[in-house]
């Protein structure tokens, strides 16, 4: 079928051209020195089929070249990201989102229709300034549990190496692709299309998360009536107080936080219990500041008295390989307790013997009698009264200038 000059005109002026992508973080990378390669109608839109601009790059090191597959009116009308067609505001698939906002997708699957719903919404988009219908909702509880906060880089990796799977890849550490084992090929991760993830149907990554919502746990309220503090954990230097009252000051009246910098938490008191159960009710598992996902828990008490009577000391067994205690000393060598040293039961125990005058003589003269004990065991030798013991070579007096022939020569 022929088509006219004029129509080949008018389908040429509705090709997109664009000088930047529109991408979300993770598909963006690190790598605050990215080149692109832009290449204009360098490929069909793999939604409605029109030639845009292709965009190419590598996000970062040992990471595997990314490109647009969708052109940027596909992906203002869902929000989505050019590449991974994830939103742009929450990261996650287009299912869930729509099926959390319980939003539905009206865009015609037909060629003719496709192409005038297109045309209709890039005039709407001109008008609202770019913005599309599908962000700028209200927040969700759904939405806000299973938002991703940080960008998921790991998403970016290289593809498998085929030829190591089969045992023959030669490039060793210099292959630019991952030398893992694949997946199991019956997971339905392992199958995904482009066109059901944009459309929000069958998607298998967008079934997974819905699955994880419906399995987390919720956070019960303690039976303790008398707890009102919730715990915060996951907090940075840039959280502040401040940023934990503006969020909390909703759910009733805050005794006091107590910011605790070292670990990283704070622990938010409330005068009543229902403001508690109200605020730990409206932030578990989706509160964020700063960018930042926050652990919500209930704080302990304090601890009540137990009415149990404490059990009695019991003597333990002796330990095995250590020799006996030795046998306590008769009373009457314990009459005088010197150094307070008497027991529970009164016995005490005896002073130190006195040496004899002859030992103390000796010891003063430089000699002193071996001791009862083992073989080598002596006590330090002392100097008779008088004398003066050299250690050290400043110790002589003979020398550092102090004889009187170099003072007098002086």
């Amino acid at each position: 079928m022929a088509v006219s000059l004029g129509a080949n005109t008018y389908n040429r002026m509705n090709w997109e051209t664009s000088d930047f992508p529109i991408l979300c973080q993770t598909c963006l990378g690190d790598n605050p020195y990215m080149r692109m390669i832009r290449e204009t109608y360098g490929k069909e839109c793999t939604i409605c089929n029109r030639p845009f601009t292709v965009f190419r790059w590598c996000p970062g090191a040992k990471m595997r070249y990314k490109k647009t597959e969708v052109c940027q009116t596909c992906a203002k009308t869902k929000n989505v990201c050019q590449t991974c067609l994830l939103d742009l505001e929450y990261g996650l698939p287009v299912q869930v989102r729509d099926h959390a906002l319980k939003m539905q997708d009206n865009i015609p699957k037909s060629d003719v229709n496709r192409e005038y719903y297109q045309q209709n919404n890039e005039s709407a988009l001109a008008k609202t300034g770019g913005s599309s219908g599908a962000g700028g909702k209200a927040p969700n509880e759904l939405l806000m549990k299973l938002a991703r906060t940080t960008p998921y880089y790991k998403r970016n990796r290289a593809h498998i190496c085929s030829f190591w799977v089969k045992g023959e890849c030669k490039r060793g550490e210099e292959c630019p692709y991952r030398h893992e084992m694949p997946t199991d090929p019956n997971d339905p991760l392992a199958n995904q299309n482009i066109k059901d993830r944009y459309y929000g149907v069958d998607d298998p990554v967008a079934d997974k998360l819905l699955k994880r919502a419906a399995e987390m746990p919720k956070l019960s309220p303690p039976t303790d009536k008398t707890i009102t503090t919730i715990y915060v954990g996951g907090l940075d230097a840039n959280i502040k107080e401040q940023d934990l009252k503006d969020v909390f000051y909703q759910y009733g009246e805050i005794r006091n936080i107590n910011m605790v910098a070292k670990s990283g938490c704070a622990f938010v008191n409330f005068s009543q219990r229902e403001a508690a159960e109200k605020a730990v009710q409206g932030s578990f598992n989706k509160l964020i500041i700063k960018g930042r996902r926050l652990k919500i828990l209930w704080g302990k008490g304090q601890g009540a008295p137990s009415d149990k009577p404490q059990e009695e000391a019991r003597p333990l067994p002796p330990v095995p390989g250590l020799p006996p205690a030795l046998p306590q000393p008769p009373p009457e060598l314990l009459a005088h307790d010197f150094f307070g040293l008497a027991g529970e039961s009164g016995v005490r125990p005896p002073p130190p013997p006195m040496p004899p005058h002859g030992a103390l003589r000796a010891m003063a003269g430089g000699v002193l009698p071996p001791l009862p004990g083992p073989a080598g065991l002596r006590l330090p030798v002392m100097a008779p009264p008088g004398t003066h013991v050299i250690h050290y070579p400043s110790q002589d007096p003979q020398r550092l200038g102090t004889n009187k022939s170099r003072g007098a020569d002086n």
